[in-house]
């Protein structure tokens, strides 16, 4: 697609149609970051931050500008298990067959467990980034941004609106999207997003040749979801079974190379490093109304896999 089809597309609104239905397909259904390539909100230390964003469209010779993915991120006696996980790309995965199990064991344990060791949602999209006060150097480049559901609901909200007199929008095309105004603050100790929001829509820039430069400087979504990015079944099993077992002190075998990536890191760079992805997994935190939406997910998906 060239970069006059995408405008011409925009004009025809044809775009947001098949976005619908895209994300209509993966809730019916349903890589990691830390490179210099990933934008993310500083905030303050009362957990405040704001920024203005713009969601980008999918990058040249790519069809949608977002993909999804699924990972694990718990901790058990052998440590820390951080994966990416196979159900991404609609295979078999260690820790979903793990926990699959231990719901139907019919034990509250069984299911607490499951839980803390339930897949994590993610989506990628690039973005433009219009202002960054707590990083200016930041504003007017092309980053990848890492969100979850929350926010990802709010693009959805933005091209589905609820009510009769709000008019439908494309949050990721250039002339009738939208700047998102990205406010985060600190609730119950958590990271909370649901004071962002829209701008009136608008295109991004005034000049086309400026959006094209801005497209063209726009990562692969694909590239975080090749297969490459995963392990294979075999490797996440060896090392799902080293974290939840407890090893002897004394046994020295291949297995131990394999920890060392992962312990190496001091647990201080780990818990900076990891915060937000693990702040909801932790074994003390008491599920309250804000997950509810994510461990709906988590049951319906754990009652697929045991009917199939």
């Amino acid at each position: 697609m060239s970069f006059s089809d995408l405008k011409k597309q925009s004009k025809l609104g044809n775009l947001t149609a098949k976005l619908v239905k895209e994300v209509e397909k993966m809730n019916n259904t349903g890589s990691s970051s830390g490179d210099d390539r990933t934008w993310k909100l500083d905030v303050d230390k009362s957990g405040n931050g704001y920024a203005v964003i713009r969601f980008l469209p999918a990058p040249e010779g790519e069809d949608m500008p977002f993909v999804k993915l699924y990972s694990h991120a718990f901790q058990g006696p052998g440590g820390w298990y951080i994966e990416n996980s196979l159900t991404t790309l609609g295979q078999r995965d260690p820790v979903s067959e793990l926990n699959t199990e231990l719901w139907n064991n019919g034990t509250d344990q069984g299911k607490e467990t499951a839980r803390k060791q339930k897949r994590k949602l993610t989506y990628y999209s690039n973005i433009y980034v219009v202002k960054d006060p707590a990083n200016p150097e930041n504003e007017g480049k092309v980053f990848l941004f890492k969100y979850g559901k929350k926010i990802f609901d709010k693009l959805t909200a933005a091209m589905q609106p609820e009510f009769e007199d709000e008019e439908a929008i494309d949050p990721f095309d250039f002339w009738q999207g939208a700047n998102f105004k990205l406010k985060a603050k600190n609730v119950a100790g958590y990271r909370n997003y649901d004071s962002s929001e829209f701008a009136r829509p608008d295109a991004l820039l005034d000049d086309d040749d400026a959006m094209e430069a801005v497209w063209k400087r726009e990562y692969s979504l694909a590239d975080i979801v090749d297969p490459s990015q995963f392990k294979s079944y075999e490797d996440l099993k060896k090392r799902l079974n080293y974290v939840i077992a407890a090893k002897s002190a004394s046994r020295i075998d291949e297995e131990v190379t394999g920890e060392e990536e992962y312990t190496r890191g001091s647990t201080r760079e780990l818990t900076e490093d990891l915060r937000d992805e693990l702040n909801t997994l932790q074994p003390t935190r008491t599920v309250s109304s804000s997950d509810e939406d994510e461990d709906d997910d988590a049951l319906s998906y754990f009652a697929r896999l045991a009917d199939e």
